[in-house]
C-alpha cells in the first residue's frame, strides 16, 4: 500500500509551498566524503538551516529594517526647513535707474552720479528658516510607529510560517520513507517466498503453478519499489535544496514519527490564548495606524495651523571699483529680512463634500472594513481550534485502535505464513495478511502524521507551544 491520496496530497502542496524557502547555499551539516557528501539531519537541524538562511527571511528582515529606521526618525517631521543661498547678479542697463536718481540730484543742486561697471554688480546672499507645526504631526509620527510595530509581527509570522513548513516537509519525508520501508521489506519476503517455491517445486512438494505465482508476485513487485525509491531519493533532493545545501548532497533524516500528545480542551485553549494569534496582533495593528491617519486628517482639518518664518537677505551693492582692476572694496550693506508668525486654518477642508472630507469617509470605511475582517477571523479562530481539537482526539484515538489493528494483524500474518510453509494455505492467503499488515501499520503512522501536522497547525493558530517536547 502507498500513501492514500489526502496523505499524498499534503506532502505534494508542502513541497510547492517551500518555494518560499530558497535557501543560501552556506554553512551546512557534518558531513563526510568528498564528491558526494551525506548529512545526517535532524528536524532541529532542518529548522535552525531554515531559519538562517531563508532568502525570504531575509527579504522580511530588510522590510522591518526599512519600518524600524521610519519609525526610529517618525519625529523629522518637526524640524524646520532650513535654506541658505547665495546671488551674484550683473544687470546690464542700469540708465534708468540712473536717470531718476540724477533728476533728483538736479532739483537738490547735487552733481550728477556717473554710471560705472561696479553699479551694475550685486551681491545678495539669503537664509531663510521655516517651521510648520499642526496637531496633526503627532498623530502621523503614531502612524509610522504603529507600522513598525506592524512590521515586527509580519516578520514574527514568517519565522513562524517556515518553521512550521520546515516541520511538516520533514515530518511528511519520514512518512514517505517509511512507506518505502514497508515495501522493501513485502519485496524482501516475496523473494523469500518466490526462492522457497522453487525449492518447493525442484522438490515435488508444491506444483509449478504455485512457484509462477511466487516469481510474478515478486517480479511484479520489483520495479514498483525501484520506483518508490527513486521518487523519495528525487524528494530528498529536493529537500536539500531548499535547506541551501550542495546539490548532490545525501540527507539521512533522523528521527521518527513519534507525536508529542496533549490533553486539550477547546474552552481552555480560546480562555488562556485566543489573543495570542499574530493574525489578530496584524490587524489589531493596521487598525491602531489606519485610525492615527484618520485622526491625523481630522486634526489637520479641525484644528489651525502655526508657521514661523524668518529670513536674512543681505544685500552688497556697488562693491567692484574700476579704477583699482574690478576688485571688491566693500559697497553698500542692507538687509531686507523679515521674521513672521503665521496661524491659518483651511476652511475649504471643512466641507463635507470637499476632497479632504471625502478622503475621511473612505479611511473610515477601510476602518470599518478591518473591524469586520477581526471579528471573522477572531470566528474562524475559533473554528480552527475546534476542528484542530476534534482532529487530534480523533487522529488520537484511531493512533490506539492502529496500535491493536497491527498486533491483530502481525499475529494473522505469522500464523499464515506457517500455514503456507505448511502447505494448508495459498500464496494469496500469505499477499492478504501482508497487505493488511502494511495497511495498519501505514495507517498508523498516517495518523501520527496527522496528529503532528495538527497539533502544528493548532500552536500556529494560538502563537503558542502546547508541547513539552521541543527543543
Amino acid at each position: 500500500m502507498i500513501f492514500s491520496k489526502k496523505t499524498f496530497f499534503k506532502i505534494s502542496v508542502l513541497l510547492a509551498m517551500s518555494g518560499a524557502f530558497v535557501f543560501a547555499q552556506e554553512s551546512q551539516p557534518q558531513n563526510t566524503e568528498s564528491d558526494k557528501k551525506t548529512v545526517n539531519l535532524t528536524i532541529y537541524e532542518a529548522v535552525d538551516y531554515a531559519l538562517e538562511h531563508s532568502h525570504s527571511l531575509k527579504t522580511a528582515d530588510i522590510d522591518l529594517e526599512i519600518k524600524a529606521r521610519a519609525g526610529k526618525n517618525a519625529w523629522n517631521v518637526l524640524l524646520p526647513t532650513v535654506q541658505a543661498t547665495g546671488t551674484l547678479n550683473r544687470t546690464t542697463d542700469i540708465s534708468s535707474n540712473l536717470s531718476g536718481t540724477n533728476t533728483m540730484m538736479k532739483l537738490h543742486g547735487l552733481p550728477e552720479i556717473e554710471e560705472t561697471d561696479s553699479m551694475k554688480w550685486t551681491g545678495i546672499a539669503n537664509l531663510s528658516v521655516d517651521w510648520n507645526f499642526s496637531l496633526a504631526m503627532i498623530q502621523q509620527i503614531r502612524a509610522v510607529k504603529a507600522g513598525y510595530e506592524a512590521g515586527k509581527i509580519s516578520y514574527e509570522q514568517s519565522i513562524v510560517e517556515t518553521e512550521v513548513n520546515v516541520k511538516k516537509l520533514f515530518y511528511g519525508l519520514l512518512l514517505q520513507q517509511e512507506n518505502l520501508n514497508l515495501q522493501k521489506t513485502t519485496l524482501e519476503n516475496s523473494r523469500k517466498r518466490m526462492v522457497q517455491a522453487e525449492a518447493n517445486f525442484k522438490n515435488g512438494m508444491v506444483p509449478e503453478l504455485s512457484m509462477l505465482q511466487a516469481q510474478v508476485t515478486y517480479q511484479n513487485k520489483s520495479p514498483e519499489v525501484a520506483q518508490m525509491e527513486r521518487e523519495f531519493h528525487q524528494q530528498l533532493d529536493t529537500f536539500a535544496f531548499l535547506l541551501g545545501l550542495p546539490v548532490g548532497t545525501d540527507i539521512v533524516l533522523q528521527g521518527s514519527i513519534e507525536p508529542f500528545y496533549v490533553d486539550l480542551h477547546y474552552d481552555t485553549l480560546i480562555e488562556r490564548y485566543g489573543n495570542n494569534s499574530l493574525d489578530l496582533q496584524s490587524i489589531d495593528k493596521s487598525i491602531e495606524q489606519l485610525q492615527r491617519n484618520l485622526d491625523a486628517l481630522n486634526l489637520s482639518t479641525y484644528t489651525p495651523f502655526f508657521n514661523i518664518s524668518y529670513g536674512f537677505k543681505p544685500m552688497l551693492t556697488d562693491f567692484l571699483d574700476a579704477d583699482k582692476g574690478g576688485f571688491p572694496t566693500g559697497g553698500d550693506w542692507t538687509d531686507s529680512g523679515s521674521i513672521s508668525f503665521t496661524i491659518g486654518w483651511n476652511l475649504t477642508n471643512i466641507l463635507p463634500f470637499s476632497s479632504n472630507r471625502q478622503q475621511a469617509k473612505d479611511l473610515q470605511a477601510n476602518l470599518d472594513k478591518l473591524k469586520v475582517s477581526r471579528e471573522m477571523l477572531l470566528e474562524n479562530q475559533k473554528m480552527t481550534v475546534r476542528k484542530s481539537v476534534d482532529t487530534l482526539i480523533q487522529a488520537r484515538e484511531q493512533i490506539q485502535s492502529m496500535n491493536r489493528s497491527i498486533t491483530l494483524a502481525q499475529r494473522s500474518y505469522d500464523m499464515t505464513v506457517r500455514a503456507y510453509r505448511n502447505g494448508t494455505r495459498e500464496l494469496l492467503d500469505v499477499r492478504d495478511a501482508e497487505n493488511q499488515l502494511n495497511t495498519a501499520k501505514l495507517g498508523l503512522a498516517n495518523q501520527k502524521f496527522n496528529y503532528i501536522s495538527a497539533l502544528l497547525d493548532l500552536e500556529t493558530t494560538l502563537n503558542t507551544k502546547l508541547t513539552g517536547g521541543e527543543k
